[in-house]
């Protein structure tokens, strides 16, 4: 009986430090597979943001392009209230001084959409969808 209280206290290692790990528990995506890759999600995409300062658009009108059936994602911080108007989908936000919109549209057609500060009709920026 003792030989066999002390091939298990040898066999586990007789540590009560629970601090190990395995290579299960550090992998569990390749093993889990069974084929030895691990499968991780797309990125989410990048959104492309439209700053404008001094009521216009730094760098310049921003193009955001997409290929029709795709979203068209992007994002307006401003320095100073504004309403931003995205024509052709007739979405228009405001937007706070310091603070930002984001703009999430699904494209059904072809073509190039402005948008822009509305109560300046200054325009900053384009929707492009290809077909």
């Amino acid at each position: 009986m003792v030989a066999v209280v002390a091939i298990i206290i040898i066999g586990s290692g007789g540590d009560d430090n629970n601090d190990s790990t395995t290579a299960a528990q550090t992998t569990p995506a390749a093993t889990a597979t069974g084929t030895g890759t691990v499968t991780t999600p797309a990125p989410k995409p990048s959104i492309q943001v439209i700053t404008i300062k001094n009521g216009k658009a730094v760098g310049g009108v921003q193009t955001v392009s997409v290929k029709k059936g795709d979203r068209a994602r992007f994002k307006v911080v401003s320095d100073a209230d504004h309403e931003i108007h995205l024509h052709g989908f007739d979405i228009a936000k405001d937007v706070r001084a310091g603070g930002s919109v984001t703009y999430d549209v699904k494209t059904d057609a072809p073509g190039i959409y402005e948008f822009e500060i509305e109560d300046t009709t200054t325009k900053i920026g384009q929707v492009k969808v290809e077909p």
